[in-house]
């Protein structure tokens, strides 16, 4: 099968999966009456690695490579240059190995040339590869995703992961973009993500399990479907981000992103913007960027209402909020010694703090 085919095949049977409970319902808001505030004090803007996002979720890492998935890719840019959502384009390792497929990956930048626009390479690539990369879509950004279990369920991946560390680092030296370094939907550890701080990572996608799961994709490609039991490996993008340790790089979330409320749980978990992939992707294939627009602007006047409700009158406070966090999560939080009291108390030590500033 040629790598053109594999990712048709991949848009085919992500989009056959969706998620209807995951983690996310894991984490509730503690509700206060009176916490919220007036619309107009509410902004959605902010920094983040020297960007100017405009709103604090974006497209996540989908496809290229093909005829269809470059009209896929068409129908995302377009949807993104009309909302000033965020974009970041699919593994380029096809239009890297083959120029003739590069302008399936070219067209999110084409498309949407004022936008930001994240390039996506695979940890194994060569430096120069990552510099092409950068260079072919005049990316903001540039992810680096891992996937070693994908690569172990898939017919044709590799099984040579010692050297990721080594790579990781040479494509960092090699690019002057900040380098995200995403998953692929299995999670990324606390110890993980301490390495890629060290790496010099400017961010790290925790991108969990609860959405498009990799594995059972690449074992619809096998012909005996021999690693079915591997199906929900990993740890969920809300452990991830309970589990983050002090040093992380900043951190990004995906991974079963459903609804704007899903993006306010990760914001309030620490995220600093949120990427939305599945979701997104069965929406343009039925009614292409015409369809998706409406969405994104409703994702938008959302998030700012839940913003105004939640009291929260910038995104990067969304951390300030009262959490419960119950079910399986909870019991991960128990086992990794996480204090999920003291996230349900958050605005009791704010407030605590601001009556002992008063009183000296």
């Amino acid at each position: 099968m040629s790598a053109s085919e594999r990712k048709d095949d991949h848009v085919r049977l992500a989009a056959s999966q969706q998620a209807t409970t995951n983690a996310f319902d894991d984490v509730a808001f503690l509700h206060h009456a009176l916490a919220g505030i007036d619309a107009d004090a509410v902004t959605l803007e902010s920094e983040i690695l020297g960007l100017s996002w405009p709103v604090p979720f974006y497209i996540n890492a989908m496809t290229g490579g093909s005829a269809h998935t470059g009209e896929i890719n068409r129908a995302l840019a377009i949807a993104a240059r009309e909302t000033g959502v965020p974009l970041a384009s699919g593994s380029m390792s096809v239009g890297l190995d083959d120029p003739s497929a590069l302008p399936t990956f070219r067209v999110l930048r084409d498309e949407n040339p004022d936008g930001i626009v994240f390039a996506n390479i695979g940890i194994e690539r060569s430096a120069d590869d990552a510099r092409r990369a950068v260079a072919g879509l005049d990316a903001d950004a540039l992810q680096v995703h891992v996937n070693s279990l994908q690569e172990t369920v898939m017919p044709e991946g590799s099984r040579s992961f010692g050297h990721w560390a080594e790579s990781l680092e040479r494509i960092i030296a090699a690019v002057d973009v900040p380098v995200i370094v995403k998953e692929v939907g299995f999670g990324l550890s606390s110890r993980t993500l301490s390495r890629l701080a060290a790496a010099g990572a400017a961010g790290a996608d925790v991108s969990g399990r609860g959405g498009t799961d990799f594995i059972r994709i690449e074992n619809a490609r096998r012909s005996g479907g021999d690693y079915d039991y591997l199906t929900g490996w990993g740890q969920s993008a809300v452990a991830c981000l309970l589990d983050a340790p002090a040093d992380a790089p900043t951190l990004f979330a995906s991974g079963g992103v459903r609804t704007p409320l899903d993006v306010v749980r990760a914001l309030a978990l620490g995220a600093r913007a949120v990427g939305v992939s599945g979701s997104f992707l069965r929406i343009v294939l039925e009614g292409g960027a015409e369809a998706l627009v409406p969405v994104l602007r409703q994702w938008i006047a959302h998030i700012r209402a839940l913003q105004t409700a939640l009291g929260v009158a910038s995104v990067d406070r969304f951390v300030d909020t009262d959490l419960i966090i119950t079910g399986e999560t909870a019991e991960f939080c128990r086992a990794r010694g996480i204090d999920i009291t003291a996230i349900a108390r958050r605005t009791d030590a704010a407030g605590a703090a601001e009556r002992s500033r008063n009183v000296r």
